[in-house]
């Protein structure tokens, strides 16, 4: 069967180069979402608890209780829970949902600088804190997200911008509510390698501790190494005549005899059906035709291939990003750590 590689070096390497960045490890979060961007939850909640990473982000619930053992804190970026629980706070996406949750909730309030998505907007602040407090929620943090840290625009500038003004005002109407000293926190990984000199509590690192982060300007970024690799392993050999087809829609022609072998890969695992007819693994073997549901035919007798181990350019071949390629996954592919 197709299997998945879990390079443990080049994680620890990518936590280093974070931790260097945050100042502390202690300041990491990992976003262990969408089954840590289909690296496999548990296998990278186990390897960063043995790192020291004591923080999490998930989507929702049911994530969270999968890596409870594993941190002491675990944010739920979406999901309303009515079960008050010590390690797992939820974010507050929306001023109409903080009525949706229970009394003793530990929450954090997510706030709106600029991607017009999630958050309640900046005026909604005062209003916020005090249906906040008449819910009886542990308010503990403020946040946002940026939408453009990894491209040089206005926007990055903008949101830090809106962000500071929210920080003091939020600071402000913490002490007139009487809640404990907040967080804050707005780097994703693109935003923390872009800054100069980090000094919120906590930044939410996903793509840059899995080795994809794409940021030309950052020699930081330029040392992450990718952490996923996949393999697929033959299922059938044959020697193809030339002009011979191979595949649905006989979509590939042989321009001369050669071996062509089939693998049990397809995009029912994962592999985009969009990297058709112009694949080339790493190790330079072309694939022949057409990517189907199980299977994908490639230019060789090998019993095992390499499918891709570095997601950025994988996805160069689907026109797409390395977040698509690696979320793609399917859990019931096996994953080893090596």
């Amino acid at each position: 069967m197709a299997y998945i590689t879990l390079n443990k070096n080049n994680f620890f390497n990518n936590l280093s180069i974070i931790a260097k960045l945050t100042k502390t490890k202690d300041k990491i979060a990992l976003v262990l979402k969408d089954n840590a961007y289909g690296h496999g939850i548990l296998e990278m909640a186990a390897m960063a608890k043995e790192y020291g990473i004591t923080k999490a982000v998930v989507r929702n619930y049911a994530e969270a209780k999968q890596i409870e053992d594993f941190f002491e804190y675990i944010l739920v970026l979406a999901d309303v829970v009515k079960e008050p629980n010590k390690k797992i706070r939820y974010t507050i996406n929306d001023i109409e949902a903080i009525t949706q949750f229970a009394k003793g909730t530990k929450v954090e309030l997510k706030v709106d600088t600029g991607m017009c998505r999630n958050g309640i907007m900046i005026h909604e602040l005062e209003d916020a804190f005090s249906v906040i407090k008449e819910q009886g929620l542990e308010l503990e943090a403020v946040f946002t997200h940026h939408s453009s840290a990894d491209e040089d625009n206005k926007y990055f500038d903008l949101q830090n911008k809106n962000f500071k003004k929210v920080k003091e005002k939020a600071s402000l109407l913490a002490k007139k509510h009487a809640f404990s000293p907040l967080r804050f926190h707005s780097c994703n990984s693109a935003a923390l390698f872009r800054t100069q000199n980090f000094d919120e509590d906590i930044a939410r690192i996903g793509i840059a501790a899995y080795g994809c982060l794409e940021l030309e300007n950052s020699l930081y970024a330029k040392r992450l190494q990718a952490v996923l690799s996949l393999y697929a392993k033959r299922i059938s050999v044959r020697t193809v005549k030339k002009g011979e087809c191979v595949g649905y829609g006989a979509a590939f022609t042989s321009e001369l005899a050669c071996k062509i072998s089939n693998y049990d890969i397809g995009y029912g695992d994962g592999f985009l059906r969009s990297c058709s007819h112009h694949f080339i693994t790493p190790d330079k073997i072309q694939i022949a035709g057409r990517i189907s549901m199980d299977n994908s035919s490639f230019i060789t007798d090998k019993k095992e291939i390499l499918i891709f181990d570095d997601a950025k350019e994988s996805a160069k071949f689907a026109a797409t990003i390395s977040y698509e390629v690696l979320t793609a996954l399917k859990e019931k592919i096996e994953r080893k750590i090596i």
